[in-house]
């Protein structure tokens, strides 16, 4: 059992709602606090003082300048497996090429599932370990990993390998989801019905019995699949056993109402929602995960963050990293940016990036410090909270703990 402190101010988040808009006067600031921790877990969060005298052998982890306690952030979208660059693409993008003339040159997704497809196992264990420390860096304690960029039985099953393999290898804890159903491969030949049968026959089985993921994606779009092909496929993935989340409404609606439809646990984009979307968001029992990295890179709307949350959603911030439309991966810069384009309040954003993600992902240990969550933990050097969204992403964690243990 180990003592925390003092921190200047420690924000729990432990009466925070799972959905809807907050008020900042609704955060609990703990001031002169302290965090009891043990087996991984917090024991109990309180004034520091009172602590020391109701523990007076506690071993002590002393705190020697102002710090600001949050919870260690939950990013619950990434593709940070991936080998290859697409600076190209980007170069090209921010020159006003289409994407049809893009991918026509030899770039677009296919380029990295080509990059990817030619990895070694070795190589993608490699670069997911790399940029899962640089989060963990930045105090994301839990992210999550998605396939994707293989498309091929052999591709895929080596990428989800890698994920859990790469989550040996860190601190942080990586949770893998299958996104076999990206796009449909151009050296498949068949319908995107057939492929999609081809998953759930022959890749998800071995999948499952390899205990390499146990979520599955969907991209739901005009470029990539369709709602009721879509449907079928989650339908039958959920039948199987694997929680479901959606690559939703990004570009065009329609992918939002099938995630309610089979009881996804997220939709994720939402850039294109319209208030019907919204509203049915709003009403299911589902988190709506803002993704601003790709309306960054892609140079497009973003999620109607705001009217969701007005309208009663649960609403979360996750990165996108990604080799394509989201290449930064700077999860707190990007929900400052979003926060300010869509005035969302500071509780708003940090529950977005701590309970609400973790609600996306069906986990509920995490997100809080409070009794017996993990004590999942990152500080920064500044005596007010309110800082950290001020200074738009260059403010960094200084300390950052996972179950308990300074990392």
């Amino acid at each position: 059992m180990k003592l925390i402190g003092p921190f200047a101010q420690i924000l729990t988040l432990a009466s925070l709602p799972e959905k809807g808009a907050i008020a900042d006067e609704e955060l609990d600031v703990l001031e002169n606090g302290g965090v009891v921790v043990a087996n991984g877990k917090v024991v109990t969060v309180g004034d520091y003082d009172t602590l020391l005298s109701e523990y007076p052998n506690i071993e002590k982890e002393v705190i020697e300048e102002e710090q600001v306690l949050l919870p260690g952030f939950i990013d619950c979208h990434t593709h940070i497996c991936w080998a290859g660059s697409r600076a190209r693409d980007y170069a090209m993008r921010i020159a006003g090429k289409p994407y049809l003339e893009i991918a026509k040159a030899g770039g677009g997704i296919w380029d990295s599932v080509t990059k990817t497809r030619n990895a070694s196992l070795e190589e993608l264990v490699e670069n997911t370990v790399n940029r899962a420390e640089r989060h963990l860096a930045d105090g994301i304690t839990t992210i999550e990993v998605k396939s994707g960029y293989a498309l091929s039985l052999e591709g895929e099953l080596k990428m989800l390998k890698a994920i859990k393999e790469a989550n040996r290898q860190v601190i942080a804890d990586l949770v893998a989801t299958c996104l076999a159903a990206h796009i449909k491969p151009k050296d498949f030949e068949g319908t995107q019905e057939e492929y999609l049968n081809h998953i759930l026959n022959d890749l998800l089985p071995e999948v499952k019995k390899q205990e390499l993921a146990n979520r599955v994606d969907i991209f739901i779009e005009e470029t990539a699949f369709g709602e009721d092909e879509s449907k079928a496929y989650l339908q039958k993935a959920k039948e199987m056993g694997f929680e479901i989340t959606v690559h939703a409404d990004q570009f065009s609606t329609g992918g939002s109402a099938v995630a309610k439809e089979v009881g996804a646990l997220s939709a994720e984009h939402l850039e294109s929602s319209t208030d019907k979307e919204i509203e049915l968001m709003a009403n299911a029992d589902m988190v709506a995960v803002a993704l601003p990295g790709a309306s960054l890179g892609l140079g497009m709307a973003y999620t109607p963050a705001r009217k969701l949350l007005d309208k009663g959603a649960s609403v979360a911030i996750a990165s996108d990293w990604n080799p394509g439309s989201a290449p930064m991966g700077d999860l707190l810069m990007q929900a400052a940016v979003l926060s300010a384009a869509e005035k969302l309040s500071t509780a708003e954003v940090f529950a977005g990036l701590t309970f609400r993600a973790a609600k996306a992902l069906g986990v509920s240990d995490r997100g809080r410090i409070i009794e017996n969550q993990l004590a999942d933990l990152q500080a920064y050097p500044v005596s007010d909270f309110r800082e950290i969204l001020y200074q738009q992403g260059r403010l960094k964690p200084v300390t950052v703990w996972k179950k308990g243990i300074q990392i």
